[in-house]
């Protein structure tokens, strides 16, 4: 196992800024998710950690060994692709075999390993095919094979889940998850799928325009997002960002005259902040239906615009006020369209953002 240290790294193509002063630390064994929509900058971050691109400045070290002015070959990594990137003319034994070939093992020592690695992902009795007669997700467990033949120090892995249908994307989710649990492997895995983030990583890093928005643990990043960004981008359906303002001891909801208690974990906001203008943040699964909500929850008076079953859960559209609000309902929630009903939040749950910068003030 190996630990990955990442240094305020730029990138820069001329005076277009991809990458800003990142800094990440991954810690041996650790399943890190890159995370954010197309275009922030987290698959150039993974090839500049596996050495296919230049930093502009900054620092890579694994193991505390400083790598950026090595050659991929030499930083001891293994990168599986989207793509998967495998020989066509070659067989599933020959293809997982190949690095090792590169490094001059005997062919005995190439078998054993190969069939060793074969059963970890069972997929011994397909050695003998060629890459066309398998199917997306065998493809991809042949990828993975490949890579962790020649036992590297780190993984890396570039969306390697995007070509596969939902069901198979699920599947192999699972299967990556229990392959890092068995290896124990230190693996930087790049999505922008937010549900592949919080069910794979130890840690996130949630990503755009080149920064890092946040970096921590899936339950601290969806649970206290550090910004508006974040909030939304992290979770389905997204946080509702309702206006509002602080005033003393008490959350205003804009546009209504609806106000409640400030949650007891922002009272050192409610002097220096009175009158700053906030987003209340409150996820859709958070919400519970009833006249009356228990205790510790604040009431939303809501229409219900439109019903979502979903099988396990029950989406409703709602309006509060002139807001436009989502909640995650029970499957057999008693709601209906056009009725005015009550939604309950749990308020020690709320989120609250600076609604010009989006920060969170918690």
């Amino acid at each position: 196992m190996a630990s990955l240290e990442i240094q305020q790294v730029t990138k820069r193509f001329g005076s277009l800024g991809i990458l800003k002063d990142i800094n990440l630390t991954i810690d041996d064994g650790e399943f890190l998710v890159l995370v954010g929509p197309s275009g922030c900058g987290k698959s150039t971050l993974l090839n500049i950690i596996a050495g296919l691109e230049p930093l502009t400045s900054g620092v890579i070290s694994i193991d505390g060994r400083s790598v950026e002015q090595l050659e991929p070959k030499e930083r001891d990594i293994a990168m599986v692709f989207q793509s998967y990137a495998l020989y066509p003319s070659m067989t599933v034994a020959r293809n997982m075999a190949f690095p090792l070939m590169m490094r001059g093992l005997s062919k005995s020592e190439q078998a054993a390993k190969v069939s060793e690695v074969a059963d970890l992902l069972q997929i011994s009795h397909l050695l003998e095919r060629k890459p066309q007669q398998l199917s997306g997700g065998q493809r991809q467990r042949v990828a993975m094979g490949r890579a962790l033949v020649r036992d590297p120090k780190v993984f890396l892995f570039d969306e390697p889940l995007s070509n596969l249908d939902a069901k198979l994307r699920v599947d192999m989710r699972t299967e990556i998850k229990r392959l890092h649990q068995r290896v124990r492997k230190t693996t930087v895995y790049v999505t922008h799928d937010q549900v592949e983030a919080m069910t794979m990583a130890t840690r996130i890093a949630v990503m755009k325009d080149g920064v890092v928005q946040q970096f921590g643990t899936p339950a601290q990043i969806y649970e206290r997002p550090a910004n508006t960004f974040v909030a939304t981008f992290m979770g389905s359906p997204a946080m509702n960002l309702i206006p509002g303002t602080l005033r003393g001891d008490s959350l205003s909801i804009e546009g209504t005259s609806l106000s409640f208690p400030v949650p007891a974990r922002f009272s050192s906001l409610r002097v220096p902040m009175q009158g700053l203008p906030v987003f209340i943040g409150l996820r859709p699964e958070w919400m519970v239906c009833g006249d009356t909500p228990p205790a510790g929850h604040a009431a939303l008076p809501v229409t219900v615009e439109v019903l979502e079953p979903t099988g396990p859960d029950l989406y409703a559209a709602a309006r509060l006020g002139p807001h436009e609000i989502m909640a995650r309902l029970a499957a057999d929630a008693s709601v209906t369209v056009g009725v005015p009903t009550t939604f309950g939040v749990e308020l020690a749950k709320v989120s609250i953002f600076d609604r010009e910068s989006g920060i969170a003030l918690n």
